[in-house]
């Protein structure tokens, strides 16, 4: 069986944990930043768990991560 190439796409956007989950940075902080609040970009920084049905998707994508 030759060996499964990652999805390089899906490497820059999400990581597998230690644990095995899916974490991906949450969207809206690209613009538009001078309304948000600090607590909300702060929050922003924060990595989100990906939905179990995308993580599945996103695991397969990513074999050796």
């Amino acid at each position: 069986m030759p060996k499964m190439k990652t999805h390089k796409g899906t490497a820059k956007r999400m990581k597998v944990t230690a644990r095995g989950k899916v974490v991906r940075p949450p969207a809206g902080k690209r613009h538009l930043l001078s309304h948000k609040t600090a607590k909300r970009k702060r929050r922003l920084r924060q990595a989100v768990p990906v939905d179990e049905t995308q993580a599945r998707r996103a695991r397969r994508l990513l074999p050796y991560e």
